[in-house]
């Protein structure tokens, strides 16, 4: 339940706190007093989303706070920063969060119910959800269960789609993806063959220049008349001969030793890679056809080696496909034919529970628009078949009504009127509460189109409901004001430049006076006082 809201720089609301308590809390006020603003503050702090019209002129951000509990007990502090620039800032206790995460933590907490509850009402499509949520326990495993199986079975269509079209396409396309498959087979490409064929192809050309360079140093290494390897190891036997006397000398012997191997290493294979240079025309080539052959094909299809070995792995499938075509056909269409007697099972398994559930709902919505002054009211819940399988069943249900005595049932959207779709929507509220667990129920100007003894009942209903759940209730009917176990007026004021709006949690008398204003204008009046008692009284007994 929400315990306590702080609103502030929010459209005209400079700085307003309210506590909010358990059972049935009334908000009264003037028209555009600012009654809706508090409902659209309330509804930011749960996740709705906001933008910067909202900030009140001249500051810079609005800040919104609200400590709320889950139905385990758990406090939450939830806050909102809407700042003029179009920054939102989301937080969960002292955590910064995505307005999705905390949407998530506010179904948990409270839900606000106004004019578009009845469109939703209204909508047939929305009717097998609050169906299936109102016998959720049952209705659940059989919806997962349709689920699971129409997921396989949707699968299985569009793979029997797909071979369907590839036979159609097959014969256009089979000689031509058989010669391609056939030219790159008999290319026998290799990841990094072209690499390879470049850099021999680079030696093969250069050969005689590769020869000459390197049978130059070697020449300079060991065979010349002024080769270094001779005069570094004669270097190296004098200063070695020295370092019989001087250990740092002998050292130096040492490294010159280790020089003078490497050298003779490095002159090594320099000799060998000097006799291993031949040049050969027809090798040189042999080659650049084999990397002409390469570049023509990556050249063709625009792809790289590795990718051309993909397509021809793909060409092969294909073909292999249209070849077993009629095979794999005949075996998907068993497949279609064994998935979909098991998805019509579980679809009908799924219809049992909705129709089980439907006669509860019915029960109880009858049951509960009888309380709402719908003495010869009838409800039904009706079930049509759709052509197609869906992940939600094959089940079509529309919410059928009758408010008069002798009329047929018909569909809540040709039969009812505002005021009935008000106790309507409060009949289903009153029976989707006891199994939604969210403790905080919100009402704004639920009783649209409703006076008199319906606003009495609707009052009425109200306060049943606020037994299991915190009722926070915006009205300007007194009939339902009367109903309230706290009453909050909203009021608008202005000084010489700005514009306030201001909530006050009224006294027992103060209520009186406020319930008054609701039956006879500004002034109140003793006859209007006693009037506005009478109503308390009422409601009070119930």
């Amino acid at each position: 339940m929400i315990r306590h809201i702080s609103i502030r720089n929010f459209a005209i609301i400079d700085h307003t706190e309210i506590d909010f308590h358990d059972g049935l809390n009334i908000i009264t006020g003037e028209t555009g007093a600012g009654k809706s603003i508090v409902v659209e503050a309330v509804s930011l702090a749960l996740g709705s989303r906001a933008d910067s019209s909202f900030v009140r002129t001249g500051e810079d951000k609005a800040v919104i706070q609200m400590t709320a509990d889950d139905a385990e007990g758990r406090e939450y502090l939830l806050t909102r920063e809407i700042s003029a620039s179009g920054r939102n800032i989301c937080r969960v206790d002292d955590s910064m969060v995505t307005l999705g995460q905390l949407s998530a933590v506010s179904r948990t907490l409270a839900d606000i119910h106004g004019q578009y509850d009845h469109q939703s009402l209204l909508d047939p499509a929305s009717h097998i959800r609050l169906l299936d949520n109102y016998h959720a326990d049952t209705i659940r495993p059989a919806r997962e269960a349709v689920a699971l199986l129409y997921e396989q079975y949707s699968a299985l269509q569009q793979r029997l789609k797909e071979l369907i079209a590839l036979a159609a396409e097959g014969a256009r396309q089979r000689d031509f993806m058989a010669f391609e498959l056939q030219e790159l087979e008999a290319a026998g490409l290799v990841i990094g063959e072209d690499e390879r064929l470049e850099q021999e192809i680079n030696i093969l050309q250069n050969s005689e220049t590769i020869y000459e360079q390197l049978a130059g140093s070697y020449e300079l290494l060991s065979d010349g008349d002024y080769a270094c390897l001779p005069a570094l190891k004669q270097i190296r036997d004098m200063v070695s001969g020295a370092g019989e006397f001087s250990p740092e000398i002998a050292e130096l012997g040492e490294r010159l030793s280790a020089v003078y191997y490497e050298l003779e290493d490095v002159a090594s294979e320099v000799r060998g890679q000097r006799d291993g240079i031949v040049f050969s025309p027809e090798e040189l080539d042999q080659k650049l056809a084999r990397l002409d052959q390469i570049s023509r094909l990556v050249s063709k299809h625009g792809k790289s080696v590795p990718e051309l070995l993909e397509y021809q792995q793909e060409l092969s499938q294909k073909l292999a496909d249209i070849q077993d075509n009629s095979g794999r056909r005949q075996q998907l269409e068993d497949e279609l034919k064994k998935i979909r007697i098991a998805l019509q099972g579980a679809c009908n398994r799924l219809t049992d529970a909705r129709k089980a559930a439907a006669l509860s709902l019915q029960e109880e919505i009858s049951r509960e628009l009888s309380q709402l002054n719908f003495a010869d009211s009838r409800f039904a819940v009706e079930f049509r078949q759709a052509q197609d399988f869906s992940a939600e069943g094959k089940d079509i249900v529309e919410f059928m009504i009758s408010t008069n005595r002798g009329e047929e049932l018909k569909p809540l959207s040709k039969i009812a009127s505002g005021g009935e779709m008000s106790r309507i929507m409060l009949a289903f509220k009153k029976i989707t509460g006891d199994y939604d667990g969210i403790p905080a129920m919100i009402f704004d100007e639920i009783d649209a189109g409703i006076s008199g003894v319906s606003a009495s009942v609707v009052g009425r209903k109200m306060r049943e409901i606020a037994a299991n759940h915190q009722v926070i209730c915006i009205t300007h009917l007194p009939q339902i004001a009367a109903f309230g176990q706290h009453h909050y007026r909203i009021e608008k004021f202005s000084d010489e430049t700005r514009t306030y709006t201001r909530v006050a949690a009224l006294s027992q008398e103060e209520k009186v006076d406020e319930i008054a204003r609701l039956l006879g204008g500004e002034t109140v009046t003793s006859t209007t006082r006693s009037s506005a008692r009478e109503l308390m009284e009422a409601a009070s007994r119930g």
